[in-house]
């Protein structure tokens, strides 16, 4: 790498006697000597490999000068890293820690740098569904890299577990200029798109880029379906839930379930009729309140069925609690039995963990840039969408590979990122050898050690 240096030099105020100066001339130094972790958690789960086998290269191969590898490693851990914005890479291109995601240490052109800059990336995010025009040469299949995430999943377990629960929600994606398929939404009170997630706990199962104008439980039986059955045909006698708030509870939901051995347990929006079926209950509360001054809980079960929307009667759990605020009712479906669990486990240990979730979605979005869906096309927001989805992928892998047990353990992305991946290093290269030097004073030191021998023997 050519070492660009300025001349210029900055005088900072005195220290000691001395002149404080600084120039720009430190020759290759690079801001994210972390990366070298990302690139062990790539290759310890596979992940850039997976993607790349979702998408076919028509370029001609022979004037080829960064490969479809190469691009897809480069875009996914540039945003792991917390450069969202592909114009960005005209400079990280030149980074002598992010140039080892390269397949080549040497550029196959005096002209060019190890890594791709912005056009060629931006090709990449934007080709059109054909993969046949003149300057798109990528085609991506679509169903394969949305099964790339159940895949990790399941590749992330030596052994099948007992049950696992997969956690449903929508959130709003706002928008900022006219993209395809904005819609203003009501509730969120902005134009935006309403992508659906779902988790398995910390595990990314599914990123769902949809328009706003739409149920917010749409099309969410076929994402079930689908990743399902990839789940049971790996893990056939595998227990699987399903956890969400009422915007879920619709019928061909919950019938789908029923019919195919899956729980549910989603959220019920109250009415009067529910609220007339736990007066009692709610009386009850209320007197515990007064007569305590604390909030006061009394569960019930229910057979409920609405007039119109639902199919067949289901078991509904009711919580009439009294707070210093005042009555507060709140219901559950469920098609888990009296006899497997008691309706107050139910609610408080089962369905109540529904809420961390949220703060998945947070780390997807705040912390891995999921909302910078600025394309013009559904398709290409879909596509920057599922990079950010594998930067979390990719993130949390590091977390859950190498991270246990030390005070990152349970670190979102964002924290994770600040202090442990974007460390100052110095790099030198000789003809045996690329030295990365990192900071004798570095505060994590000790935790990069112990995930660098844990990603390194995953991946081994």
């Amino acid at each position: 790498m050519s070492t660009r240096c300025s001349e210029e030099q900055f005088l900072f105020e005195a220290f000691a006697g001395r002149k404080v100066v600084g120039a720009f001339d430190g020759g290759a130094v690079t801001s994210i000597g972390g990366a070298l972790l990302l690139r062990e958690a790539d290759r310890a789960i596979g992940l850039t490999t997976l993607v790349a086998n979702c998408f076919a290269d028509r370029r001609l191969q022979e004037a080829v000068i960064h490969t479809k590898q190469t691009l897809l490693a480069q875009r996914v851990h540039g945003i792991a890293l917390g450069y969202e914005d592909i114009s960005d890479h005209d400079d990280l291109r030149h980074d002598p820690v992010l140039a080892l995601l390269s397949d080549t240490d040497t550029p196959k052109r005096k002209d060019v740098a190890t890594l791709a800059g912005k056009s060629t990336l931006q090709r990449l995010e934007t080709a059109p569904a054909t993969g046949k025009s003149r300057y798109h040469k990528f085609k991506v299949d679509e169903d394969a890299l949305a099964d790339v995430f159940p895949k990790l999943y399941i590749g992330a377990h030596k052994r099948p577990p007992k049950r696992i629960i997969l956690d449903l929600d929508a959130t709003d994606d706002p928008l900022h200029g006219h993209q395809e398929g904005r819609f203003f939404h009501g509730y969120y009170r902005c134009y935006c798109y309403l992508p659906l997630y779902i988790f398995a706990g910390r595990h990314l199962l599914v990123a769902k880029l949809r328009r706003a104008n739409q149920d917010a439980a749409a099309g969410t039986c076929e994402e079930v379906q689908r990743i399902v059955t990839l789940i049971r045909a790996a893990w056939p006698d595998v227990e699987i839930w399903l956890r969400a708030d009422s915007g879920f509870a619709r019928d061909d939901l919950m019938t789908w379930c029923e019919e195919n051995r899956v729980a549910y347990i989603f959220g019920l929006a109250k009415n009067t009729r529910l609220v007339a079926m736990i007066k009692n209950e709610l009386a009850n509360a209320e007197a515990g309140f007064l007569y305590t001054r604390q909030a006061t809980r009394v569960f019930k079960d229910l057979r409920y069925r609405t007039r119109k929307s639902w199919s067949c009667e289901r078991r509904v759990v009711a919580k009439a609690e009294h707070l210093a605020k005042g009555a507060n009712p709140r219901f559950i479906v469920t098609s888990l039995t009296v006899e497997d669990f008691e309706r107050q486990e139910l609610y408080e240990k089962h369905y109540c963990q529904r809420g961390e979730m949220e703060n998945r979605i947070k780390e997807c979005q705040l912390d891995m840039f999921a909302d910078r869906t600025s394309a013009a096309t559904m398709r290409a927001n879909q596509l920057r969408l599922w990079f950010a989805s594998l930067a979390y992928v990719l993130v949390d892998a590091v977390r859950r590979l190498a991270l246990q047990g030390s005070d990152l353990a349970r670190a979102t992305c964002g924290t994770i990122r600040l202090k442990l991946l974007r460390i100052a290093a110095v790099v030198t290269t000789s003809v045996r050898r690329i030295k990365v030097a990192f900071a004798t004073a570095c505060p994590q030191r000790h935790v990069f050690a112990m995930a660098h021998q844990r990603l390194t023997t995953a991946a081994a």
